[in-house]
This record gives structure tokens, C-alpha cells and sequence, in this order.
């Protein structure tokens, strides 16, 4: 039998112990999100709805389809910076008639929707999932343009965001513009180089210079109206394909330019006869221990968020640090990489190779497990060719041409970060549990090596080493780094697309499974050379 038999006691006080510490995570992140979601505050919110304006999350539920999901990305983007959390804009993958689409809203109620350098980061981002997943992209514009203190940060990148909506229309990837109000400077270029457009009557106001810099530019008086106004680019410019009577009518039509698009998904359907886990997603609160030293067994992740527990192991007997197999969520075939006991030797690297090759050769979406320490260090590994082996693995990672998905679970350290196709290699996706951490190594062992390092150097010079600074420095090394490796802070880097409950973890799964498989889903032709 190739189902999956947990042992996991619910009962147990570890079990219990566990759970609470990532409920209270949970509830720290959700508190993060209301940041987001709060967007410029009370004030702001009630400015906006005064003018009778719908906030950027109605306008995005109004667009979706009913009942359906809206998978959120980077909602934490510019968490411990200067910038509102959230960055201005809320970005995400959602249904319109049937149809997956990249969705970008610029929030009004954030400095008037303004570009901060983090907006630019979030939208290359969002950007380039659109891009790898042939997904089409519907902005919904609001925007003064870039917050300009910043434009110094913001102005030579920020061109990017419009070449690459050019290049996704090249690609017959469509793009959609709907203009609720300003959509100035820079930000006219976002309906100006859009394959769709529609402007909401009376509201949206699209141009190069406003009324001042024009007087200031060339001593023309003029208004908004006659310069920018929706009518205006509807009658005379013909910037705008369609003139909305409102907000609830520019979605409207927005949705009606979607249906008619005639899409359709490149990539193989999944099965529609799949059984849910055996295993309830509640239990996934209590797996990952407290102390990351302490190793868990993936298999009980894995059983419960593969389509009827049902895991065919591959090489179960070799690289037991490395559990490796196939599976299917929701009808998508995957094949899975997950770390057992964290550290990686050389076993493990080239079963991770050869299982890597084998999903390209059957076109297989791949998913990474992270709880990994890194690859092995010592003087009997670094002969028996750990080096070689781990640049084996990352060989494979790196040229694989399946599609990747990775998950934080717990650590992900070291170079065993990039061996499990960390955000550096271009995952399609990549999200972390509350209890994931992040670093170049430990922050007892970063500390530590710090310490060696300095009493090496002292001794050299012939001084003294002072314990009590080399406790304070260790102390200080620890706590930052600590706090580097959270993953609020890697979130609000943008060095993943989100953090994600652990009972939601099939769910998000699914819906990004499907939403690659709008393009084809094919497998490399080739690997670089491998040092065997």
C-alpha cells in the first residue's frame, strides 16, 4: 500500500505544545495582515468612501467570479520599512468568468495610491507570475504615480512595470486597464500601453502633466477635463476602448472583456476523481516542533495535503534525510522533495538529481518541503565530495524546467536553501509557514564563527580577548539574526509571496497548481555538466 499511515498523537503534550506556539504566530501575522488591509487608516478610508468610491478589495470581489478564491500575494511587502504594510497595492490571483488572472489594485487610501519603492518591487513580482504562468493581468488604477520623495528609488527601475506589460501583450498574454480616478505621470502609460482600457465617467483622470505642470511647462491653462478626463480619451483621444457610467460598471465591463477572450489553458487537465487526505489539516498545527533543532518527519505533512494520503516513496532506502516520491493535489501530478532530518550529505544530493531529472522527463510539477540545516561540512564529507554532490543538486535545480513550488516549513539554511529551489531559483511560487526561518546559517552558529573568527584575529595581534565583549557581541550577533531569519521580515522583503496557515497549505497548493497549468508544462531537454 502507498498510502501514508501517520503516527502523529494529537494527545501528546509536545503535540499540544506545538500547536499553541504556532497558533500565537498566527495570530501575530494576522495582526500584520490587518495592517495591510487597513490600508491608510480610518481617516483615509472614510475620505475615499465620501467621494463615493468602493476600496481596492470591493473592487477586486465585485470583479471575481462569485464563491471563488482570491489567492493574495505579498501582503506583508514593506513590513519593517518606512512604507505602509501592504506597499500601496494589493496583488493576487483570482477567477473573472472563468478565467485566472493576475490582479493588480492600486490602494487609494495610501498616500492616493502613490508608488513607493516597495510598490515597484511588489508589481515586478506580480509581473513576473503573470509571466511565467501565461496569466492575464487586470490593473485597477488609481494612482497619483510615483510617491515622489522616493523618486530617486522608484523612477529608473519603476519603467519596467511598463515593459512589462508590453511584453506580456507581445506574448498574447492580454492585459486590462480599469481607471477609477487619477492615473497620472508614469501611471498613464499603464492604460496607455494596456490591450484593454475602461474609464469610469467623470472619475478617471489619465495624463502625462496635470493642470500645474502644464501652466508651468508651457503657460497653457487647462482643466482636467478637457486635459485627462475619461469622456475626453473616449471621444477624442480614443485612449479609452469603453466609457463606464461608474465604478460598478467598469467592472462590469471589465468582466465582459475577460469572457470574450476566448482563453484557453495550455497544460493538461487534472483528474476529477481525487479523494481528500485521510488525515485531518488541523493536525499540521502541532508538527512542526518549537526548537527547529528538533527534526520531524514530512511524511505526516506530506499525508495531509496529497490527494488520499496516497505517496508512492521514491528511493526510500538511500538519502533518508531527503524524502522523495510522487503524488498528486487536487488531480495535479507532483512530484515531492522534502527534508527528514534537516542536513543534506551526498546521498541525498544526487537521489535529489536524479529524482529532478526524472519529473523532467515526465513533464511532473516539482514541490520542496523546506526544513533543511544545509549540506553536510566536515573533512570526511568535504572528501567523500560534498561540494560536487551538493553543486549536483543545485545543477538540477537550477536547469529544470518543470515547474517548482517551495514551502517554508521550518529552517532553510545554507546552500540547502537554493538546493531546495529557493526564491534565487526562480520557484513559480514560494510561500512560509509562521514557523519557517531563513538565514546563511543559525544565528547560534553565525554567532559562533564570529566569535572563532575574532579570537583568531586577536591572538594574530598578539592581545587579549575579552569575554564579556565577546558575550555581548554574540548576544547581538544572535538577536539579529534571530530577527532577520522570522519570516515577517523575509516577507516583507518579498523573499517569498506570503505566509500561509499550515491547514491551508493544499488549498493554496491547488490553487497555484492550477494556475500554472495555463501555460504547458514541460520538461527540460537538457542539464549542465554534472561532476560525478
Amino acid at each position: 500500500m502507498t498510502v501514508l499511515q501517520s503516527t502523529v498523537d494529537t494527545r501528546s503534550a509536545e503535540y499540544g505544545a506545538n500547536r499553541e506556539a504556532m497558533l500565537a504566530k498566527l495570530a501575530e501575522i494576522d495582526a500584520e495582515h490587518a495592517k495591510a488591509v487597513a490600508g491608510g487608516g480610518e481617516k483615509y478610508v472614510d475620505r475615499h468612501r465620501s467621494r463615493g468610491k468602493l476600496l481596492v478589495r470591493e473592487r477586486i470581489e465585485l470583479l471575481l467570479d462569485p464563491d471563488s478564491p482570491f489567492l493574495e500575494l505579498s501582503p506583508l511587502a514593506a513590513w519593517g520599512s518606512d512604507y505602509r504594510v501592504g506597499a500601496s497595492v494589493v496583488t493576487g490571483i483570482g477567477v473573472v468568468e472563468g478565467v485566472e488572472c493576475l490582479i493588480c489594485g492600486s490602494d487609494p487610501t495610501v498616500k492616493g495610491g502613490a508608488s513607493n519603492p516597495w510598490t515597484a518591487k511588489k508589481s515586478f513580482r506580480a509581473a513576473d507570475i503573470a509571466a511565467q504562468n501565461g496569466l492575464p493581468t487586470i490593473n485597477l488604477v488609481e494612482s497619483g504615480g510615483a510617491d515622489l520623495p522616493t523618486q530617486k528609488e522608484i523612477f529608473i527601475p519603476g519603467g519596467r512595470i511598463f515593459r512589462d506589460l508590453t511584453r506580456a501583450s507581445a506574448a498574447r498574454t492580454p492585459t486590462v486597464a480599469l481607471v477609477f480616478g487619477n492615473s497620472t505621470a508614469g501611471g498613464a502609460y499603464l492604460p496607455g500601453m494596456s490591450d484593454y482600457v475602461v474609464m469610469v465617467k467623470e472619475r478617471a483622470k489619465v495624463f502625462l502633466g496635470g493642470p500645474p505642470l502644464v501652466k508651468m511647462a508651457t503657460g497653457e491653462e487647462s482643466d482636467d477635463e478637457s486635459l485627462g478626463g475619461a469622456e475626453m480619451h473616449a471621444r477624442t483621444s480614443g485612449l479609452a476602448d469603453y466609457l463606464a457610467a461608474d465604478e460598478q460598471d467598469a467592472i462590469r465591463i471589465g468582466r465582459r472583456i475577460v469572457a470574450r477572450l476566448n482563453w484557453r489553458k495550455q497544460g493538461p487537465a487534472p483528474d476529477e476523481d481525487y479523494a481528500e487526505p485521510r488525515y485531518d489539516p488541523e493536525d499540521l498545527l502541532g508538527i512542526v516542533p518549537t526548537d527547529l533543532k528538533t527534526p520531524f518527519d514530512p511524511r505526516e505533512v506530506i499525508a495531509r495535503i496529497v490527494d488520499g494520503s496516497d505517496f508512492d516513496e521514491f528511493k526510500p532506502l538511500y538519502g533518508t534525510s531527503l524524502v522523495t516520491g510522487w503524488a498528486r493535489v487536487h488531480g495535479y501530478p507532483v512530484g515531492v522533495l522534502a527534508n527528514a532530518r534537516g542536513v543534506l550529505f551526498s546521498e541525498e544530493s544526487q537521489k535529489a538529481a536524479q529524482f529532478i531529472q526524472l519529473a523532467n522527463q515526465i513533464d511532473t510539477p516539482l514541490l520542496f518541503l523546506h526544513n533543511t540545516t544545509g549540506y553536510m561540512v566536515g573533512k570526511e564529507y568535504e572528501q567523500g565530495g560534498i561540494i560536487k554532490h551538493g553543486a549536483m543538486m543545485i545543477n538540477a535545480v537550477s536547469n529544470s524546467r518543470v515547474p517548482h513550488l517551495s514551502i517554508l516549513m521550518g529552517a532553510s539554511y545554507g546552500a540547502g536553501h537554493y538546493g531546495m529551489c529557493g526564491r534565487a531559483y526562480d520557484p513559480r511560487f514560494l510561500f512560509a509557514w509562521p514557523s519557517a526561518k531563513s538565514a546563511v546559517m543559525g544565528p547560534q552558529q553565525l554567532a559562533g564563527v564570529l566569535s572563532i573568527v575574532a579570537r583568531q584575529a586577536a591572538a594574530g595581534r598578539g592581545q587579549d580577548y575579552s569575554e564579556e565583549h565577546d558575550a555581548a557581541m554574540r548576544a547581538m550577533v544572535e538577536n539579529q539574526i534571530e530577527a532577520e531569519s522570522l519570516p515577517i521580515f523575509l516577507s516583507g522583503m518579498l523573499y517569498d509571496d506570503g505566509i500561509i496557515d499550515p491547514r491551508d497549505t493544499r488549498t493554496v497548493l491547488g490553487l497555484c497548481l492550477s494556475t500554472i497549468h495555463n501555460g504547458p508544462i514541460s520538461g527540460a531537454g537538457g542539464f549542465g555538466v554534472f561532476r560525478m
